[in-house]
Formats: C-alpha cells, structure tokens, sequence
C-alpha cells in the first residue's frame, strides 16, 4: 500500500465515522419526541465506537502524514 493510499483510506474512514456519529447525535437528540422509538443504549454504544474509530483512522492519517515529510525531506538531500 502507498502512503497516499493509506491516507486517503483513513481520511474515509474518519468521515464514515462522521456520519456514524452524526446519525447517532441525531437519534440521541429525538429519543424524547412523541412517536420516535429508538435504543439509547444502543446509539450511546454508536458514539463511542465512532469516537475509537475516528480516532485509530486519525492515527493511521498522522503516521501517513509523517511518512510523507520524511519522505520529502529524503528527497530534498
């Protein structure tokens, strides 16, 4: 895998996990409307396993980025 692989494979993966927070934020935020069913628990279990996700994915795009500046600076002499 090249690193701009694997940085365009983390900078998707941290904006799946975007969405998956962004629908559990929203299902958290109506689990009072009259009418909306949904499992607290289980959209509570979404945020945190979002918030791993993102960042190991986060983690992956730093190393990546850090590959890259060694690369260039390699480069450069």
């Amino acid at each position: 895998m090249t690193i701009t692989a694997a940085l365009n494979t983390s900078l998707w993966g941290m904006q799946t996990e975007t969405t998956r927070l962004s629908t559990a934020a929203h299902n958290i935020a109506n689990v009072s409307t009259p009418g909306y069913s949904h499992d607290l628990t289980e959209d509570m279990l979404e945020v945190l396993q979002a918030e791993t996700g993102f960042a190991a994915n986060a983690s992956v795009f730093e190393t990546g980025a850090d590959m890259w500046d060694m690369l260039m600076t390699i480069v450069r002499d």
